[in-house]
C-alpha cells in the first residue's frame, strides 16, 4: 500500500512521522511510479438520508476489501455535531489513509469551517498529500466574497489561489485536483474560471500533463468534461439527485418522512454509490463505477425536466481516461 504525506496549507505544516523514501516515484519516472487505487464518494448527507451509515458502510467494507491505497469524500458528508459522531466512527473503520474535502452543507447550522475540520480531522482546509509518485491537491470552495454572494458561498479566495500557484510550482509530479464544487460546471466554484487559469499556466509552462483531472461532487450528476488537456470529473452522490419542492415524493413512508423531511424533495438512489480511481503509471485514469436503480418513481416521472437526463442516473459510469503525462523540472509562476 502506498502512504500518502498530507501537506497543509498553513505555514506550519502538519508533519507524519513517516519517511519519504517510503513514497516509491516520488521524483522518479513513470518506470518508477507504482498505480495508485483509492475509494472516492461524494455528498453522503448524513443530515439528510436516514440510511447515510448502512451506505457508509457499504463504501468502506468494500474499500478494505478491495485493498485501496487511501479513501476519499467530497464533501456533504455530516455536520461537527456529537449525534455524528457513530457516522464518523464508521468512515475511521478504514484503516488505511483518510481525506476530506468541504462541502458547502458540512457547516449548516451555524458553525465555522474551522470547526467541521476539527472534528474530521482534517489537516487544514485546503492541503495537499503524495502517493505512489503522484500529487494530490484538495481545495475548499466555500471562501467567502465581498459583499457575500447570495445563498451558499461557492469561491476560492485570492489567499487559497496563491497557494495553489506555489503548490502547482513546487511539484513535478503529475497532480490531481479535489474539491466539492466543480471549478468547471454552471452552479459549481463562482470563480472558476480563474482557477481554471491556473491549472491551464501550469500545462503551457511545460507544454503539457502536469495536473491530469479534477475530481468533484455537490451537483450530483455523472460526467466527465475535458478543458484544455485537463479531465473534470463529477462523481455522482452516493444517496440521491436533489429535485426541489416542485417534485417531492414521500419514498420511505410516513415516520421516515417525519424524521427525514428533506427526502420527499429527492430521488434517492437504492444502493449507495461510490467508484474505485486507479492511476496508472503512464498517466492513465481508469474509473470503476457503481449503479443503482431509483427509490420509487424516476425524476421523469414526477415530470423533472429532461435536458440533463443523461447526466442524472442513478449511477457512476466506468471511465478510462487518457492523460498527456509528462514530467518535467519545477516551473516559476508568477
Amino acid at each position: 500500500m502506498n502512504v500518502p504525506i498530507p501537506r497543509t496549507a498553513s505555514a506550519a505544516l502538519v508533519v507524519f512521522s513517516v519517511a519519504m523514501s517510503l513514497l516509491p516515484g516520488t521524483e522518479g519516472s513513470a518506470t518508477d511510479r507504482q498505480p495508485v487505487r483509492f475509494g472516492i464518494c461524494a455528498d453522503v448527507h448524513k443530515d439528510i438520508m436516514h440510511d447515510a451509515d448502512r451506505r457508509l458502510e457499504v463504501f468502506v467494507a468494500r474499500m478494505k476489501r478491495e485493498k485501496v491505497d487511501f479513501i476519499i469524500q467530497l464533501g456533504d458528508f455530516c455536520r461537527p455535531i456529537a449525534a455524528n459522531d457513530g457516522f464518523l466512527g464508521i468512515w475511521r473503520a478504514f484503516d488505511g489513509p483518510r481525506y476530506h474535502v468541504l462541502g458547502n452543507h458540512d457547516m449548516d447550522g451555524g458553525f465555522s469551517r474551522e470547526q467541521t475540520v476539527a472534528y474530521w480531522g482534517m489537516p487544514a482546509r485546503y492541503y495537499s498529500f503524495e502517493a505512489g509518485g503522484y500529487h494530490f491537491i484538495v481545495l475548499d470552495g466555500n471562501d467567502k466574497t465581498e459583499p457575500p454572494q447570495p445563498g451558499y458561498a461557492r469561491y476560492i479566495g485570492d489567499e487559497q489561489q496563491q497557494w495553489l500557484r506555489q503548490e502547482l510550482a513546487g511539484t513535478r509530479l503529475p497532480t490531481i485536483v479535489f474539491s466539492h464544487q466543480s471549478p468547471e460546471a454552471e452552479g459549481g466554484i463562482a470563480n472558476g474560471e480563474a482557477v481554471r487559469k491556473i491549472l491551464d499556466e501550469t500545462h503551457r509552462a511545460i507544454g503539457g500533463g502536469r495536473v491530469l483531472a479534477c475530481f468533484s461532487g455537490h451537483h450530483h450528476m455523472d460526467y466527465c468534461r475535458q478543458i484544455n488537456g485537463i479531465h473534470y470529473i463529477q462523481i455522482n452522490s452516493m444517496s440521491y439527485f436533489w429535485m426541489g419542492n416542485d417534485y417531492q415524493h414521500v419514498r420511505y413512508g410516513p415516520q421516515i418522512d417525519r424524521d427525514y423531511p428533506w427526502i420527499k424533495y429527492t430521488a434517492p438512489y437504492e444502493r449507495p454509490l461510490f467508484a474505485v480511481v486507479t492511476l496508472a503509471p503512464d498517466g492513465t485514469i481508469t474509473i470503476a463505477g457503481t449503479q443503482s436503480k431509483w427509490v420509487g418513481p424516476s425524476p421523469w416521472d414526477v415530470g423533472y425536466p429532461q435536458d440533463l437526463k443523461e447526466q442524472i442516473i442513478p449511477g457512476i459510469s466506468n471511465r478510462r481516461l487518457e492523460t498527456a503525462l509528462k514530467e518535467q523540472p519545477r516551473i516559476s509562476l508568477n
